[in-house]
């Protein structure tokens, strides 16, 4: 790199130096699409992906070497630069978009009103008075939230604690290092791993073959617990120093500065934290099949008795033929639903309780 191209630009430069129309990506753009329709089957075979490919190649070749012929080096590295990020932007989102159509377009025929107010017990049909089996995901539905519902009220106050502890208390300690590792290898278990643990305590004190929804909350502690304590301590870290110091020096106590200064600046984030720890495990499937079983009954109790969720309903359906793919790709769609909601609450939350600093 030459010290011309370090130099900054002055004033005059900027005003008289030429410049690219405003519509130079747009008929790069058409260019490249058309340049790869033409090539594309000749270099690559007659694939969309092969068209895709060689207009994106097409586009930031093409685009940064004119900019470079008119604007300079500096401008064609900040122009290829840009259309990398956006490659990398739309990398991210055309699997994102892809399987949400593709679940609405294959769960969408299978939702109706009985689909969602039915379990999958035996029902009398009025036509023939015979009775047949349900397709109905109600049963899943109350289960998954339920469970999840326990294994919030498990994981919340243990990871909000224990973040309060790690920044507050801590202070470098041997103890602190020490739940700081333990937390990033809980963060790395597989997830069955989880449901085996919860299968075995309680097994060891109710005895073989219990199943019941409260282990399956125990379970998704488990996975829901490290995600609270890191998003929670990196939210609390943010909080400044002053606002600990201005209460301190006031005479407040060190606790009720922690419940009244500390958690309500970083509630925001917290709240948003913990949200994605339900919605990273309100899916899983493997710690629930595991501890909790399946079922085909609506069972609203977390203390008695095995429960049906929406992944393993979806699990069910998948192994039992093409006519039953149908209703699972409806549950998939219905839990995806689930995580959204979940999603945009966590975010509605995180912007009701974020500090306000405007004034």
């Amino acid at each position: 790199m030459s010290t011309n191209d370090l130099a900054p630009l002055s004033l005059t430069d900027s005003l008289t130096r030429a410049r690219l129309p405003r519509q130079a990506p747009a008929i790069a753009a058409a260019v490249s699409v058309a340049a790869a329709v033409i090539l594309g089957p000749l270099l690559l075979g007659s694939n969309w992906w092969a068209v895709v490919f060689l207009a994106a190649a097409f586009l930031l070749i093409g685009l940064t070497a004119w900019t470079g012929a008119i604007e300079g080096r500096r401008s064609a590295r900040d122009r290829a630069f840009t259309l990398l990020v956006y490659y990398a932007i739309a990398a991210a989102l055309v699997p994102l978009v892809w399987v949400l159509s593709y679940t609405v377009a294959k769960g969408l025929p299978a939702i109706d009103w009985s689909f969602i107010t039915h379990d999958q017990t035996t029902q009398l049909d009025p036509t023939t008075f015979k009775l047949l089996p349900g397709a109905g995901v109600l049963h899943a539905i109350i289960g998954t939230l339920l469970i999840t519902a326990g294994a919030s009220v498990i994981s919340i106050p243990i990871g909000l604690m224990a973040a309060v502890y790690l920044v507050e208390y801590a202070k470098g300690s041997m103890l602190a290092r020490a739940t700081t590792i333990l937390v990033d290898v809980m963060s790395g278990i597989p997830s069955i791993v989880a449901g085996l643990f919860a299968l075995g305590l309680f097994t060891t004190f109710g005895g073989a073959g219990i199943r019941f929804g409260l282990m399956g909350s125990v379970a998704l502690s488990l996975l829901m617990i490290p995600t609270v304590v890191r998003s929670a301590e990196e939210m609390l870290r943010l909080v400044p120093v002053d606002l600990r110091e201005a209460s301190l020096a006031l005479g407040v106590p060190v606790w009720r500065t922690i419940l009244k200064v500390v958690v309500p600046t970083a509630m925001g984030g917290i709240i948003t934290g913990i949200m994605l720890a339900i919605a990273r495990v309100i899916g899983e499937t493997a710690p629930l099949l595991v501890a909790v079983g399946t079922s085909l009954y609506l069972n609203n109790n977390l203390f008695s008795g095995p429960m049906q969720t929406l992944p393993v309903y979806i699990m069910d359906q998948y192994s039992e033929g093409p006519n039953p793919l149908k209703l699972a790709w409806g549950a998939a769609l219905v839990l995806i639903i689930l995580v959204m909601i979940v999603n945009l609450t966590g975010r509605l939350l995180g912007r009701i309780f974020a500090p306000k600093t405007g004034r």
